[in-house]
């Protein structure tokens, strides 16, 4: 897991699940607790998170929403078909604190906009 800051963001790269549940997600926000928002790749995330009838999408988020930590995932999500996936995606990317975009850049970009 390699860890970048960019002002007050935590910009989090893994080629390993890093956030499969809960707790995983409590560690990564208790590793960068002075940030004000964390970036974290795709591919450190469990698949499970995007099959919305788990809960572990609900599970996690509220995680980030009660610590006040702003909260986006890089990457390509073409391949879900999910309507519940695609609606939430575009919910929360018309939203404040939660955020699904194609790269580092725009997810800085966005976290960065109070």
């Amino acid at each position: 897991m390699e860890i970048k800051k960019i002002n007050d963001i935590a910009v989090v790269k893994s080629d390993e699940i890093i956030m499969a549940d809960v707790q995983s997600a409590m560690d990564l926000i208790m590793n960068v607790k002075y940030e004000t928002g964390i970036v974290l790749n795709k591919e450190a995330v469990t698949e499970d998170f995007f099959i919305l009838s788990k809960g572990i999408a609900g599970e996690i988020l509220q995680k980030f929403i009660n610590y006040q930590i702003k909260f986006a995932v890089c990457g390509d999500f073409s391949k879900y078909t999910s309507k519940p996936l695609k609606d939430f995606i575009y919910e929360s990317n018309k939203g404040k604190d939660i955020f699904f975009v194609p790269d580092t850049d725009t997810a800085v970009k966005m976290l960065s906009q109070k």
